[in-house]
């Protein structure tokens, strides 16, 4: 059977899939909470959720309850798969380069699979919402999201040999994450609607096996066999020592200013993923609160929203790319981002809410273009080592982000719900002052723009 080197389809169905439930699990755990509270059934109407705008009746403090103990609840669940997602991405992820990447496409999809069985068993049966704690921790132990979107991205690296073309490539990557997510952000509502929670989370499972046997039957890999895998199989120590020394050695061995630049692209990369992460967050529990008050449907058209947000930065990164060097392609962005966040704090009607995706057309370009330069930077051999660091970077910096933004927002939501959203936007201010030093000290055009593997080739042998 003749295998082929097309990924893009792997990702549209795990992201699809993802983008499904990912709603439709925080819709979940508020409606339990909310009919725990309440001690009676979530009633969902065609133009609104059940929401309670008095802020002197008792419903209304007991609807920021709710909010408050969602928020927690989620902070904890990402907490919990957190831990064991972060050790699996790096070892899975760093050890592609001589394993192969299908590992981190296929556990990944495999562990997805299994949390929507449990999503299902558990809507079907009404269970208890502390077994999402199991679900999440075994979902981790697949190694969740971060190995999946590592180990694509480092199979695109690998097929991909010219440098502009790598950029765009990993930016059609995150164009598609941005469209299928909005596209099935939009489709939950609707599924919700007609359907209800567990044959949705059917649907993601059908997905998942889909893509479970696309990857394993008709996916070609992009590393081929190697005497490592050849010799007798190593034991776990082993197989930890080899995998952090290749990330080591992506340090150890680099010349200084390619090390910097490594290290300055990463902390970049890290910064701005925890406010952009943090902030978009909180999206759906504060449609669900007042004075928007939005059901399902509405919250699926927020969601699609941000399909044009995708698209928008794609063709920025595009066109951008032809004229601008990437770091002002991140500045861009970022400013972009800003914007969005600053006018979604004061966002109290549904035209304004839908509005904010104006000034945030541009805001996902960073991503692509911070990966893309990573990737640029480092060896054919290194390109594992770079992306199991952006990985765990996710892990650790998409956990961090979830749990202090949703600790602050239960904080703040009974005084002044949009306060996260205006932190998100000022916390911008510290990658913007690195690639502002990176653009004033003595980093020429040159390093900047990136080095090539080949340049890079020959300024280590001569350092030697």
């Amino acid at each position: 059977m003749r295998k082929v080197l097309c990924v893009e389809p792997v990702i549209f169905i795990y992201i699809f899939a993802s983008s499904l439930t990912s709603p439709l699990v925080q819709q979940f755990i508020y409606r339990q909470l909310w009919e725990a509270e309440y001690n009676s059934t979530f009633i969902s109407d065609s133009n609104a959720s059940r929401c309670e705008q008095n802020k002197s009746s008792l419903a209304y403090i007991k609807q920021k309850e709710v909010q408050e103990k969602a928020s927690i609840f989620n902070m904890q669940l990402d907490l919990t798969g957190a831990v064991p997602s972060l050790i699996v991405a790096f070892v899975i992820v760093a050890n592609g380069d001589r394993q192969g990447r299908k590992r981190s496409l296929v556990l990944p999809s495999m562990g997805a699979l299994i949390a929507d069985i449990c999503l299902t068993v558990i809507s079907y049966f009404s269970l208890s919402l502390s077994i999402l704690f199991a679900v999440a921790f075994i979902t981790g132990l697949f190694g969740s999201m971060a190995t999946f979107l590592g180990g694509g991205f480092a199979f695109i690296a690998d097929v991909c040999h010219d440098e502009k073309q790598k950029t765009t490539r990993i930016a059609v990557v995150d164009l598609i994450f941005g469209v299928v997510s909005g596209l099935a952000g939009l489709s939950s509502g609707y599924f919700l609607r007609g359907i209800g929670f567990t044959w949705t989370f059917v649907t993601a499972s059908l997905l998942h096996v889909i893509n479970i046997i696309y990857i394993i039957f008709f996916l070609e890999d992009t590393v081929g066999l190697s005497e490592f895998q050849h010799q007798s199989p190593v034991s776990c120590k082993e197989l930890l020592r080899e995998t952090f020394s290749g990330v080591y050695m992506l340090f150890k061995t680099a010349p200084y200013k390619k090390r910097i630049l490594i290290i300055v692209l990463l902390f970049t990369f890290m910064t701005y993923l925890f406010t952009m992460v943090g902030g978009s967050s909180l999206f759906t529990l504060y449609e669900l609160d007042e004075p928007l008050c939005w059901n399902e449907v509405y919250i699926g058209y927020g969601a699609a929203a941000f399909t044009s947000v995708s698209l928008t930065s794609f063709l920025g990164v595009y066109l951008f790319s032809k004229c601008l060097k990437d770091i002002y392609i991140v500045f861009i962005g970022i400013f972009s981002y800003i914007g969005g966040m600053v006018m979604a704090a004061f966002a109290r009607t549904t035209l304004l809410m839908f509005l904010v995706r104006v000034p945030s057309l541009l805001c996902f370009m960073p991503i692509p273009v911070l990966r893309s330069m990573l990737s640029k930077v480092v060896l054919t051999g290194e390109q594992g080592a770079v992306f199991a660091c952006i990985a765990c970077l996710e892990v650790v910096t998409g956990t961090i982000s979830l749990s202090v933004f949703n600790i602050l927002y239960a904080a703040t939501v009974a005084w002044f719900s949009g306060f996260s959203f205006l932190l998100s936007a000022g916390l911008c201010l510290i990658p913007l002052a690195v690639l502002c030093w990176l653009l004033c000290t003595s980093w020429n055009g040159e390093d900047l723009a990136l080095l090539v593997p080949e340049e890079v080739s020959s300024i280590e042998s001569i350092d030697s």
